[in-house]
């Protein structure tokens, strides 16, 4: 049983951005990287329809905002919780 093969996402960018550029065709790309021409095919239509995400900073961005918001409350929320801790044992020794 052959042990199944991963690509990075960079590499993955740089064979379809070849593909898309220098205007080779799935069959030649497949033969360059040995890789089946419908994975490249797939990963060229991956590319193809996330493109625009690429340029939308916003969404990212408010999930970031929304990410760190949250962490500020779970952190002043284990602020509170240590100074009462410290309090409680101060008070019982």
């Amino acid at each position: 049983m052959t042990k199944r093969r991963t690509f990075t996402p960079a590499f993955k960018a740089r064979v379809v951005l070849g593909i898309l550029t220098e205007g080779l065709s799935l069959a030649q790309a497949s033969r360059q990287y040995s890789i089946k021409d419908t994975v490249l095919s797939r990963w060229r239509q991956e590319l193809i329809e996330r493109a625009p995400q690429v340029f939308d900073t916003s969404r990212t961005r408010d999930r970031r905002d929304e990410r760190i918001a949250e962490l500020e409350r779970i952190i002043g929320r284990l602020m509170v919780e240590l100074e009462a801790s410290k309090k409680l044992s101060d008070f019982l020794n």
